[in-house]
């Protein structure tokens, strides 16, 4: 007589759990993907890849889509395409900057619906007040999501330190806090059980520039932010790169002028005193308490001055170091960066190639982001998306279901 293995049921559902999400993530990835490009890429025969298309429509996750005819099985008929459900579950991604919050309900397959934003006054930039402006916003875009639409996750970008384990907020220095449980004051401010994700602003404008922007097919890639301050997103290898703490990527504090200006850092002479938005702010007759809208002012700006030229060749030789250690594909240049190589990218290509390795600066490539402004607020909802896609059952299971009529109240 015969039996099960021990455990050989657990082990069975758990693997069926995690061909369920990896499939779920193929789809979002995709937005619409034929089931013979399911088969292929999971390595799974057709009934199998049937079963788990049946039960992630059955969760309200997938709709049927068009056949593709591109992909065609065995039997020769256009192959069915999955397809992310239209009213399906959504998350709410939040990019807080020095000076404002942008806040969007998100769908799966990248599907930016309502957003908003509001600004955060200097004298109001106390984390519990700001965690009340962010939660006003989250219950604006919630308000036109569909009933039976369930809420699976909130993701928030911080211009900050922010600890991998835990998502607490080390250092934000733009906005003066120091060891912030963000997470937990904007919850308390809902008054809503969701889960929550926190992440630094240039890693998470890496994640989605890899997933969905000018990096899209590229393992290897840089995304610089220029959000006041100076950071770097890094993917190697097709992974995001955070560090034994999560901090990693802080490059605007590389020893640029020894003998330079004093850093909030307590440093002298960072890259980010060279090249920041404070050295591009006085380049151009801004004034200092405007520096956080140096993107809009610099994307409007036409001259080509002595000055900012100056400051990106300065960019350019610090990319060089960064093109020499991390031998990148593609660098990426988001915030004001992206006006500022508009308007001197002759400037920033002689200073990386000053001091970069001939090898590294022949494999790489300089890019504007190619989701415009929105990279870092599509990486938070990226994140927000990963318990669903680590277990779609569990996550739907403790979803927030009408979450517009619970924050009503």
């Amino acid at each position: 007589m015969t039996g099960r293995r021990p455990g050989q049921g657990t082990n069975q559902e758990a693997v069926r759990r995690h061909n369920l999400g990896t499939l779920l993530r193929h789809v979002h990835g995709a937005g619409s993907i034929s089931r013979s490009e399911l088969t292929t890429a999971m390595g799974l025969n057709r009934s199998t890849i049937a079963d788990l298309v049946g039960q992630l429509e059955a969760l309200g996750v997938t709709e049927q889509g068009r056949p593709v005819g591109g992909a065609r099985p065995k039997a020769g008929r256009p192959s069915p395409s999955v397809a992310v459900a239209a009213d399906g579950p959504y998350v709410v991604a939040v990019d807080l900057g020095v000076d404002r919050a942008v806040v969007a309900r998100v769908g799966l397959g990248g599907r930016l619906h309502e957003r908003a934003e509001a600004p955060i006054p200097l004298e109001e930039a106390e984390a519990w007040q700001v965690g009340g402006i962010v939660a006003g916003l989250v219950r604006q875009v919630v308000a036109a999501a569909p009933d039976t639409a369930p809420l699976v996750g909130l993701g928030i970008s911080v211009p900050g330190l922010v600890r991998r384990t835990d998502g607490l907020v080390r250092l934000a220095p733009n906005l003066d806090w120091h060891d912030v449980s963000f997470a937990g004051i904007v919850l308390a401010a809902l008054g809503l059980e969701v889960p929550v994700r926190l992440g630094n602003d240039a890693d998470l404008g890496a994640l989605a520039e890899h997933r969905r922007g000018a990096g899209m097919g590229i393992d290897d890639l840089i995304f610089l932010s220029g959000n006041c301050g100076v950071g770097a997103g890094v993917i190697a290898h097709g992974h995001r790169l955070e560090g034994a703490g999560g901090y990693a990527g802080e490059v605007g504090h590389i020893s640029f002028d020894p003998r330079g200006l004093d850093c909030h850092c307590g440093s002298k002479g960072c890259w980010e005193t060279e090249v920041g938005g404070y050295a591009i702010a006085r380049a151009i007759g801004l004034p200092q308490r405007e520096v956080p809208q140096l993107a809009t002012a610099l994307a409007q700006w036409e001259e080509r001055t002595p000055e900012l030229s100056a400051i990106a060749r300065s960019l350019g030789l610090g990319l060089s170091t960064i093109v020499n250690i991390f031998n990148p594909e593609l660098i990426v240049l988001g915030g004001y960066f992206s006006a500022l190589y508009s308007l001197c990218a002759d400037d920033v290509h002689a200073g990386l190639g000053e001091r970069s390795l001939t090898a590294s600066f022949d494999a790489v490539t300089l890019s504007v982001p190619g989701l415009g402004q929105d990279s870092v607020l599509l990486g938070a909802a990226e994140i927000a998306f990963e318990a669903l896609f680590a277990d779609p059952e569990a996550a739907l299971g403790a979803a927030v279901v009408d979450a517009h009529g619970q924050l009503a109240v």
